[in-house]
């Protein structure tokens, strides 16, 4: 993280130390790794209705909860284990939201048998390359796009929950399959220079 001053995107509370590193550190950098993969979509799908950063302060209570992310354990959890969650003061505490992680566990490992991996199935949806979009202010940002649609739309009808086109897009997002740092953010020409795809 810079210590210098340096402009960074409209939407960010820079007053939240935490928030800034999850800006500089990880939104918008393109990830190939399932567990993280499983762990963004995880977290995306139970800030349905909720801000980034509300899920971001429970990140490590998440982790612990759903065993480090581990797609494979996370797959076998039990009703006794939802029981236990719903009651887990760490996460958010909904019954729907703790349940699908544990279903869309499950088809994301039928998704890695299908196509190698989870990374080869969602980075097809951008053709493996990140779209770099352009914009200046937050009423230029989108909710949602033709490829986050196709995204969600494949998705739901494989059985995923909690998986919109605007969770899809805010995980596409977070992991770099589109660079949505603004024009005058400093992380916005460091990605396309570490991660320029020929």
């Amino acid at each position: 993280m810079p210590t210098e001053k340096v402009s960074r995107c409209p939407w960010l509370d820079e007053s939240k130390a935490d928030y800034v590193a999850y800006h500089d550190d990880e939104w918008g950098i393109p990830v190939y790794d399932d567990q993280k993969l499983f762990e963004y979509l995880t977290l995306e799908s139970a800030q349905a209705g909720l801000s980034w950063y509300t899920i971001l302060k429970r990140r490590e209570g998440y982790r612990k909860a759903f065993a480090n992310f581990d797609v494979a354990k996370v797959a076998k959890f039990t009703e006794q284990d939802v029981n236990e969650l719903v009651q887990n003061t760490e996460i958010i505490r909904h019954r729907g939201k703790i349940e699908a992680a544990i279903n869309n566990a499950k088809l994301f490992i039928a998704i890695q048998k299908e196509f190698g991996s989870f990374s080869n199935y969602q980075w097809a949806f951008v053709n493996n390359k990140t779209i770099v979009n352009s914009f200046k202010s937050n009423s230029d940002y989108p909710a949602t796009s033709e490829e986050s649609d196709a995204f969600s739309k494949d998705l739901k009808k494989r059985g995923f929950k909690f998986v919109g086109s605007t969770i899809i897009y805010a995980h596409m997002q977070a992991c770099g399959m589109v660079n949505d740092h603004s024009m005058n953010c400093y992380k916005r020409k460091q990605i396309i220079e570490q991660f320029q795809q020929l």
